[in-house]
């Protein structure tokens, strides 16, 4: 098979031309800008493009597939000579599917929790020996890239991203996948800028419910609202198995699974517990013993970025989180909190993608951060006129979270000074954020402050 990427530098692409080359494909691909860590990982395959640009001249009839990504735009001279030559684009998810067609497909959808449950899925199938294909957003332990394609795998586990597919396919990614196992963690309002209302965006979760296939099953938080409005959309032959959390407690600092033996976690949190439940039964229903579940998921230690432990001294700790939408933020400081209670917690967030730097948007967080004994929130003006939205003040950004001891900076040197003044005697500190502050090296800072 010859396939041929356009914009073959981006997170997920560039993924994929690996799994595709490991496949045995011959894979080409084309961009305007690549970055770390794609670059050097596509260089030490051989498939780094000798130049950026386009170039029709690589559009050839003998091409087998062209894969287009969200980075390249619908005028792409590339894309114009495939569709003049007639040959088959697809997108990334469309392509996913189209390798994964003959196999059981496992795929976890929802607002919030996509990552952490596909890898827990991820993590227990690789220590009971199973086989499998995989995509899923993080680069996680013991995985070398985030994709996987084989000839012989029986099983593949996908993170259902309702993200656009492509710049001329507007679907959500998820509704290519058409689940033999479906998972929906939970839905709250994100992607304002491609689902402007609410109801527009539970809509593309109702549609993802009805590609379940036949047969197939549906496993659902049950605690959510939304979620149990929807499921009537699945085909009657579908299985529908709600979920809460795995009986679990927590004593000095560490959580067990409750059962005949516990199971000590590396992991915490109740939105944890409830990823743990949707992983649990999604791999009882392609027959994993409880037992086996139990042994191997006493192991995981997370995703990165997902409460991922980045520094810690004996009387603090230094904590490292995805966390940007209000329901993903609420829920990681909670669990923070019920993990350490008697801890001081400052918890310092980015604003930094579309939704959350709109100010019709910024009442969504009301109240997410007033478990914190320090909130502290950060966002960069310059980052604001980049997505060309209108300017946003310190003082939308309190009234929108309404919390009374909320600190905001727009500068990330005046955060750092104010982080250094604080205390961290018996403190957690939790960082959150899909960016970086503008260039600060969070790792190294966390460890700095933390002394």
């Amino acid at each position: 098979m010859k396939i041929h990427f356009i914009a073959i530098g981006g997170s997920a692409m560039h993924n994929l031309a690996l799994a595709l080359y490991g496949k045995g494909y011959q894979v080409s691909g084309s961009d305007d800008e690549i970055f770390e860590p794609s670059r050097s990982r596509l260089e030490k395959a051989g498939l780094l493009p000798a130049q950026w640009g386009w170039f029709p001249e690589k559009i050839t009839p003998d091409l087998d597939a062209v894969i287009l990504g969200m980075h390249a735009r619908e005028d792409n001279p590339e894309l114009i000579k495939a569709r003049e030559l007639g040959l088959r684009i697809y997108s990334y998810p469309e392509y996913l599917y189209e390798q994964t067609k003959d196999k059981k497909r496992i795929i976890v959808g929802g607002s919030h929790g996509k990552t952490t449950t596909t890898s827990m899925i991820m993590h227990v199938l690789k220590k009971c020996g199973v086989e499998f294909d995989y995509m899923v957003g993080a680069l996680l332990d013991g995985f070398d890239t985030m994709v996987h394609l084989s000839h012989s795998s029986k099983v593949a586990v996908f993170e259902g991203d309702e993200y656009l597919s492509s710049p001329i396919d507007l679907r959500p990614k998820f509704h290519h996948y058409r689940p033999d196992i479906a998972i929906l963690t939970g839905i709250a309002w994100d992607h304002m800028n491609v689902f402007p209302t609410f109801s527009n965006y539970v809509e593309q979760f109702a549609h993802f419910i009805e590609t379940i296939q036949e047969n197939g099953s549906l496993i659902f938080y049950q605690g959510d609202e939304n979620i149990r409005q929807i499921t009537c959309r699945a085909h009657p032959s579908v299985k529908v198995i709600p979920y809460e959390c795995l009986p679990h407690t927590t004593r000095n600092g560490k959580t067990y699974l409750r059962g005949n033996e516990e199971t000590e976690l590396q992991i915490f949190g109740l939105h944890n517990m409830q990823n743990l439940a949707a992983a649990f039964l999604a791999c009882r229903e392609i027959g994993i013993p409880e037992s086996d579940f139990l042994k191997a998921i006493a192991s995981y230690k997370g995703a990165a970025k997902r409460l991922q432990k980045i520094a810690e001294t004996p009387q603090s700790i230094a904590y490292l989180d995805f966390a940007h939408s209000p329901s993903k933020l609420k829920a990681t400081i909670q669990a923070v909190k019920e993990q350490y209670p008697d801890k001081k917690l400052i918890a310092c967030m980015e604003l930094h993608t579309f939704s959350s730097l709109n100010a019709a948007f910024l009442p969504q967080y009301k109240n997410c951060m007033d478990q914190a004994d320090t909130p502290v929130v950060f966002f960069n003006p310059e980052v604001v006129a980049h997505k060309k939205l209108p300017a946003i003040e310190a003082e939308d950004v309190k009234k929108g979270f309404d919390c009374q001891h909320l600190r905001v900076f727009t500068d990330n040197r005046q955060l750092l000074d104010y982080l250094q003044q604080q205390e961290y005697g018996n403190t957690v500190l939790l960082i959150m954020t899909s960016g970086n502050f503008s260039g600060i090296d969070i790792k190294a800072t966390a460890r700095q402050l933390l002394g």
